[in-house]
């Protein structure tokens, strides 16, 4: 479902990608961030995912212009100083202009992008939803939110996006697809030709 389109969101640069519906969890512990997470608690709103384009994640980074938006599901604070959050992945975006504050959150103007065109999972492509099944099936933890959608081709490339090892270059670029079935495509010439999917 598309979100209001938010004219200011604050930005989190970390070294990883997140998904449309997937589930990061992260540790927050520089003040800039404590401040955003108690921002977004407080106003129910998002923040921004992107990957770091250059930069370090303490310190001073360079996001990648398309993310995520983040919603934080749940937060804990065992040890003082230090807030376990874990967030699940909303609609993507793209920063239009973006400024750091005087404790350089990076704070941006964004404009959300649609939401990709869904379909069926091609016959072709079922042994992707089966891994996923076996993924599932393997993990005691919840490895993705519920419900598992292993029909649907968005949820399955986006599921199987972030668990291969692949480099986040390749992830990012995976993000970046348009097309849900495009990215079933380069996601199954990557497993078919390391011998793990076969044509049927």
């Amino acid at each position: 479902m598309s979100q209001p389109n938010p004219q200011d969101l604050p930005i989190f640069p970390l070294n990883t990608v997140l998904f449309p519906g997937g589930l990061l969890p992260l540790r927050v512990f520089e003040a800039r961030y404590m401040d955003m997470t108690r921002e977004c608690l407080t106003l129910d709103c998002p923040f921004g995912v992107s990957l770091i384009r250059e930069g370090k994640e303490v310190g001073a980074a360079v996001p990648e212009q398309i993310g995520s938006l983040a919603y934080i599901t749940s937060w804990d604070m065992q040890q003082l100083g230090l807030l376990q959050l874990r967030v699940r992945g909303g609609q993507r975006f793209r920063v239009v202009e973006s400024q750091a504050g005087a404790q350089g959150l990076l704070r941006a103007r964004v404009e959300l992008l649609p939401d990709e065109e869904d379909a069926e999972v091609p016959a072709q492509f079922t042994a992707l939803a089966d891994l996923l099944r076996l993924v599932v099936a393997d993990k005691t933890d919840a490895v993705f939110a519920e419900p598992h959608q292993f029909g649907s081709a968005s949820w399955v490339g986006c599921r199987l996006s972030e668990i291969l090892p692949v480099p986040l270059a390749a992830k990012q670029k995976l993000l970046e697809l348009d097309g849900a079935l495009a990215r079933l495509e380069i996601l199954y010439r990557f497993l078919e030709q390391r011998g793990l999917v076969g044509r049927r």
